[in-house]
């Protein structure tokens, strides 16, 4: 079973269809017990770092979250759901992020284009991310639908399994031993998008 992680952000009924629509058994929850039933997790998100963030402490899971990690579940970040695994970000200055991967948020840097970068942008997979192929096989240079104003920056640049580019080089997807995250959104992109999605689901970390 796929748990839908449910702290009150995201369109997760979406995603929910997404995975249904592959023949996956999938749960939208926020109890801690599904979280460990699960055979694997979806943190999704959107809006602001900061917001998320506050709901998702209010609902005491982040505990339960980072315990599944540790274990190593597999787990999927959509948008700002990729956004929180990181340390900290530019929106919400003070607003400390679950820390499971070193590294900042930072505002898109392209002062002649407008932002958000909203619609559908292309992949380019980084051949230095061991991890790519296991989730973007034939996927490279597919078009996937973004809506961001900011983008991971990781410590480790190979945790970088692709990126795109919207007037800088921006973070497309992050992949890290049993995490893959998106700053696109797979339920919103159609046959590729549903593509990455059963990629992750027949991923064994």
């Amino acid at each position: 079973m796929i748990a839908i992680i449910d702290y009150g952000v995201g369109n997760l009924f979406s995603v929910e269809k997404a995975f249904a629509s592959i023949g996956e058994e999938v749960k939208v929850t926020g109890s801690a017990d599904d979280l460990r039933a699960a055979d694997k997790l979806v943190l999704p998100g959107v809006g602001a770092f900061g917001d998320c963030m506050k709901n998702l402490e209010s609902t005491g899971l982040i505990p339960i979250i980072k315990e599944q990690v540790a274990n190593k579940k597999n787990l999927f970040g959509i948008c700002v759901g990729l956004q929180i695994l990181f340390e900290n970000s530019e929106e919400s200055p003070g607003v400390s992020g679950l820390g499971i991967l070193k590294g900042t948020i930072k505002k898109i840097n392209a002062p002649q284009l407008k932002i958000p970068h909203m619609g559908w942008n292309f992949l380019i997979k980084n051949a230095e991310c061991r991890m790519q192929n296991d989730f973007l096989n034939g996927l490279d240079r597919s078009y996937f639908y973004f809506v961001h104003s900011y983008h991971a920056v990781p410590e480790d640049k190979n945790l970088i399994a692709a990126t795109t580019d919207y007037g800088e080089t921006l973070t497309a997807a992050i992949a890290y031993e049993n995490i893959f995250a998106t700053q696109f959104h797979p339920e919103k992109s159609g046959d590729v998008g549903l593509k990455l999605l059963k990629n992750f689901c027949d991923w064994k970390a």
